[in-house]
């Protein structure tokens, strides 16, 4: 696929979407709509057998759902996948890791965005006060058992797809450790 021309359609300070024309391998033309949002990181903060969580009120979805501290780096502000865990974990739970491993680098919805996240194991946490964003003040952390994160999965209490990619990885790393 080769891109033929490019076109800026909006820009906001969290997005930007652009329509590019392509041509296909056979020659026919098309449209591409891309959304660029800034890289992101997904923290899986684990403590006692469990997991910690936040929700806040989603405005696209009308409604709360709990996921995995999540975040990307405020415009204008910059740093490596991990400054930006230790950062999310800390302004949204108030939790310090002690250490991070990373587990993966995922593509969120490369279908229309090249936006990606790095996922991140937190241990060795101490608690500390939340420094939530503005966007954020509704925002509530809480510890669960791991059995009750597994069925939050299941009845939908967790519909984030990052958070659900995020835990399948830490599956897997945990299974091949084992």
């Amino acid at each position: 696929m080769r891109q033929l021309s490019s076109r800026l359609v909006y820009r906001n300070e969290w997005l930007a979407l652009r329509e590019d024309r392509i041509e296909r391998q056979d020659g026919s033309q098309g449209i591409y709509s891309v959304i660029e949002r800034p890289d992101f990181a997904v923290v899986i903060a684990v403590e006692n057998g469990g997991f910690h969580l936040v929700d806040q009120y989603r405005y696209p979805v009308g409604g709360r759902f709990w996921e995995f501290p999540q975040g990307c780096f405020p415009a204008g502000r910059t740093g490596t996948p991990t400054e930006l865990a230790y950062a999310e974990l800390s302004e949204e739970t108030g939790l310090r890791a002690g250490g991070l491993r990373h587990l993966g680098h995922l593509f969120g919805w490369h279908g229309a965005s090249p936006q990606a996240c790095d996922v991140f194991v937190a241990t060795d946490l101490t608690p500390g006060p939340p420094a939530r964003e503005a966007t954020e003040q509704d925002m509530r952390h809480r510890w669960f058992p791991r059995e009750e994160v597994e069925r939050m999965m299941r009845d939908g209490r967790i519909r984030d797809n990052s958070t659900l990619a995020a835990y399948a990885l830490y599956l897997l790393e945990e299974r091949d450790a084992g």
